[in-house]
Order: C-alpha cells, then structure tokens, then sequence
C-alpha cells in the first residue's frame, strides 16, 4: 500500500520501474558532488518544465524506507519544485553503492560548466567506487596502466590521467580554499600546488590573501609547498611571498582569440583549451609517426 501510495503511475521498461514520484520523496545522492546553481539555464529550464514538464526522466533508486535517492536529475528536481510541480517522472533502477556512483559521474561527466570542485569529488567518487568494484572482482581490470582505477576515470572523462590526478588533488584543499578556486580567484595550476598545504596552513594562507589582495601565481605556489615540506611555512611567510612581484605569465592570449575558442565549451579556461590542443598535436605526432613506420 505505501508504494501504492507514493507511486501515481508507473509500468516496466526493461525490468525498470519508470513513476511519478512525489518531490517529497526524492533525496540527494550521499556526498553528492555537484552544486544547485540558480543562474540563467536553471530559469530556462524552470521555464521549460513549467511548459511542457520534465522530458528526461531522473535516475533514482529505492532507500531502504521506501523513499528515493537521486542518482541523475538533481536540477531536474529543483526546477520542478520551483515550478511548483508536485511529481517527478523517475526512472527506478536497482544499484548498488558503486554502481550508483559511477552512474552519477558518468550523468554528469560531458556537462560543459562544470565547477573544479565538481569534477574533482566527482573523479575520486568514480575512482573509489572503481577500485572496490576491481577488489570485489565485479569488473574485468584490463585497462594496461598501472594506475587502472585513474586511467579508466580518464579514459571515459576524456582526459590524460594526470590531469584527472591533479583534479582529485583538488579534494585536499579546504572548502574555503576550494571556493575561491571555483570563484577562479585562484587559478587551477596554483591550486593543484596548494592542495599539498596542511588544512592549519591552508586557514592561515586564506588570511594573508585577504590582507594581500591577490591571488598566488604557480612559482608562489610552489614555493609555499616547498616551505611547507620543509615543516618551514609561518604566515609571515606566506605573506612575504605573495607580496613579491610576479614575473609577467606567458602570454597566451591568441588561445582565446574567437577563431580558436569558437571550437570549445564555453566554460573552458585558456589552459584548458592550451592543454586539449596540446594532446591533439600530440595524437596528430604520433599519427605521423606511424605513417613513416608502414
């Protein structure tokens, strides 16, 4: 009766229950690694969904209370609650813990606006649930790197595994230090470097930022990380860096030039964009390569 209750409407597709399932009863995923953002698409789709309703139907599974945990369609479900609906079309599947990570990240892995922090929990959720699917002999681990959780995470993210390292990186920092990262007040290759600061140091760095108004360049951030190793990092220090003149970047303002950025996602950032055009030249290189070798 109380599934009765709970679910309006439903049938079988392929052994998945697909409902209405009341606002009410729909949960976040446990560590749900991405943020509600109420910007412009989100009002878009309130729009749309007060229109025409939600088209793609969330990915959910079953709690043990008989209500529902969020795998896909976190945004769905709060633009429909700010549409006012009372329901939301849901697909019921039934998953484990690892299953219903690695569905998540892979939901969400192409979204073009993606914040660091996003992509970095949702990376080493994806990796974790990886390997204890591997330790429990659930998957064939036939990916030739060693490193085989990282490099599956890269393959399918379409990333290099040190890229998708350094990322995960990014889950050592503290939250405040980590906001700043999203807010891009501190840019992703210094962040990478911060992220080896001890949380006590990390505390005493947001200060001098403050006091200092600037943000550390990568040769800032390196040096602090070496301080920091050394057990010799104080906030006197930290200030006396980032009070110092930063030698000029390279200028790599041709990467954001309207001919080369109208072939990436808006969202991307110039080393971004340095890094993807990188690894294409370096497939292109290793096409060649082979060419002469036949």
């Amino acid at each position: 009766m109380e599934a009765e209750n709970i679910i309006q409407q439903s049938f079988f597709l392929n052994a998945e229950q697909i409902a209405e399932i009341p606002i009410a009863a729909l949960h976040p995923f446990p560590d749900y690694p991405y943020k509600i953002r109420d910007d412009t698409e989100m009002q878009d789709m309130i729009e749309s969904i007060r229109d025409r309703g939600v088209l793609l139907p969330c990915l959910v599974r079953k709690r043990e209370d008989g209500e529902y945990e969020i795998i896909s369609g976190m945004r769905r479900k709060y633009a429909s609650q700010m549409a006012e609906k009372e329901t939301v079309p849901c697909i019921i599947r039934e998953m484990d813990d690892d299953e219903a990570i690695i569905a998540m990240v892979d939901s969400n892995m192409q979204r073009e606006n993606c914040l660091p922090s996003e992509r970095a929990f949702a990376y080493k959720l994806k990796m974790e649930a990886l390997k204890h699917q591997g330790e429990k002999g659930k998957i064939n681990r036939d990916n030739p790197r060693s490193n085989w959780a990282i490099g599956q995470v890269a393959d399918e993210a379409g990333q290099s595994m040190t890229q998708v390292h350094r990322y995960i990186r990014l889950t050592f920092l503290i939250p405040e230090m980590l906001n700043l990262v999203d807010d891009k007040k501190i840019a992703f290759n210094p962040a990478v470097e911060l992220s080896f600061l001890r949380p006590e140091e990390q505390v005493l760095l947001i200060d001098a930022l403050k006091e200092a108004q600037t943000s550390p360049s990568l040769s800032q951030a390196q040096r602090m990380k070496k301080l920091s190793q050394e057990g010799a990092l104080t906030r006197e220090g930290m200030s006396k860096i980032l009070a110092e003149v930063k030698k000029p970047s390279q200028d790599k303002s041709y990467l954001a030039s309207p001919k080369i950025r109208k072939f990436f996602p808006k969202s991307f950032t110039v080393d971004q964009i340095e890094n993807t055009i990188i690894k294409l030249l370096q497939a292109w290189q290793r096409k060649r390569q082979q060419s002469k070798e036949l």
